[in-house]
C-alpha cells in the first residue's frame, strides 16, 4: 500500500484548516467560522461507515445498542480539491527520490487526512492540458482504499500544460474549497494567471513546488547534449563550474519569483526537494505553515 499503518494512524489525527469555510453541500465534521455560528449540539444522525468515532455518542449506543453520531450547529463539510501534475518530468528520479512517486504520497497522505475528516474530496491527474484521471467527489473512510488503488495506477506522461489542466477542472463546477496543486512547475504556459481565476472563485489555494536534488544541482559537467523529456529538443551545452553556479543562481531566482508571486495572490507556497521526507512534509511542515493542525 502506498502509506504504511503507522504513518496512516498519524495522518487520521489531523485535520486541514481553512482560513475561509465554505458552505458545504451536506453537513460534515468541520466547524463553520461564519458569524452566528454555534458549537451546540443539535441533533442525531445515524452512524455510516466511514464516520470519526470520536463523533459517536457511546452513552446513547449504551443504552440503545446502536451507533449515532452527534451534529453541532452551523457544522459544514469542506471541500478538499488535489491537483497532480501527472507529466513526463514529473517522472524523474529513482526510487525514494522520483518526483511522481514523492508525489503521489503527498497527494494520498492529504486525501487520508480530508476523508477521515468527513471532508468532500476530489483527486484529478493534470498533463497534455487535460484531466488524465479523477476520483471523486466522494467523503468518508471507506473510500480510501479505493483511493490509495486510483493513486497506485497512475503513471507520469505527456506535457505539462498546467493552464489548460486546470481550466478544464474548473469547468467542472466544482465547489470552492481547499486547492492543493502538486508540480514542479516546469510548464511554459501562464499557469498562475489560472491560480488567479482559482483565487476569483473562492478557492483557497496551497501550491506545493517539488523539484529532484539533481535538478536543483545537477551532478553533471563537460560536454553534454541536454533533452527536454516532454519535447524531445535538444541542446548542445559545455557545463562547467561557472555554468553551473549561474544555473544554480538561475534557479533561485525562478523560485523566489514564484515566491513572491504567491505571496502577492494569497496562495500559499511550499519548495521541498525529494531529498526531504514526503511524511515530514505533511506532519511537520504543513503544521508549521498553517494547513493542518
Amino acid at each position: 500500500m502506498i502509506l504504511d499503518e503507522t504513518t496512516l494512524r498519524k495522518l487520521k489525527q489531523l485535520s486541514l484548516v481553512a482560513s475561509r469555510i465554505r458552505a458545504g453541500a451536506i453537513k460534515g465534521e468541520r466547524r463553520s467560522t461564519r458569524r452566528g455560528s454555534s458549537v451546540e449540539f443539535a441533533d442525531y444522525r445515524n452512524y455510516a461507515p466511514g464516520d470519526d468515532l470520536r463523533r459517536l455518542d457511546w452513552n446513547l449506543f449504551a443504552r440503545l445498542e446502536k451507533p449515532f453520531i452527534k451534529l453541532l450547529e452551523e457544522e459544514e463539510d469542506l471541500a478538499v480539491h488535489i491537483l497532480v501534475d501527472g507529466s513526463t518530468s514529473m517522472g524523474w528520479g529513482s526510487e525514494e527520490m522520483h518526483k511522481f512517486r514523492y508525489a503521489l504520497r503527498v497527494c494520498a497522505a492529504i486525501s487520508t487526512i480530508a476523508l477521515s475528516s468527513g471532508d468532500n474530496l476530489t483527486v484529478a491527474l493534470l498533463s497534455d492540458g487535460k484531466i488524465r484521471g479523477q476520483y471523486g467527489p466522494v467523503r468518508g473512510q471507506q473510500h480510501l482504499i479505493p483511493m490509495f488503488k486510483f493513486i497506485e495506477a497512475q503513471t507520469s506522461n505527456g506535457k505539462t500544460a498546467l493552464g489548460a489542466g486546470i481550466n478544464e477542472y474548473q469547468r467542472s463546477n466544482h465547489r470552492p474549497g481547499m486547492v492543493f496543486l502538486i508540480s514542479d512547475l516546469l510548464s511554459r504556459e501562464d499557469w498562475p494567471a489560472t491560480l488567479r481565476q482559482l483565487l476569483s472563485q473562492g478557492h483557497e489555494c496551497i501550491l506545493i513546488h517539488l523539484l529532484a536534488p539533481d535538478e536543483i544541482d545537477p551532478p553533471l559537467s563537460g560536454d553534454l547534449r541536454l533533452v527536454d523529456s516532454e519535447t524531445g529538443q535538444g541542446q548542445e551545452v559545455s557545463l562547467d563550474a561557472g555554468l553551473r553556479q549561474l544555473y544554480r543562481n538561475q534557479l533561485q531566482t525562478w523560485r523566489d519569483e514564484i515566491q513572491k508571486s504567491c505571496y502577492k495572490k494569497g496562495v500559499q507556497y511550499l519548495f521541498t526537494s525529494t531529498a526531504h521526507p514526503w511524511d515530514q512534509l505533511v506532519t511537520l511542515n504543513f503544521r508549521q505553515a498553517g494547513i493542518v493542525r
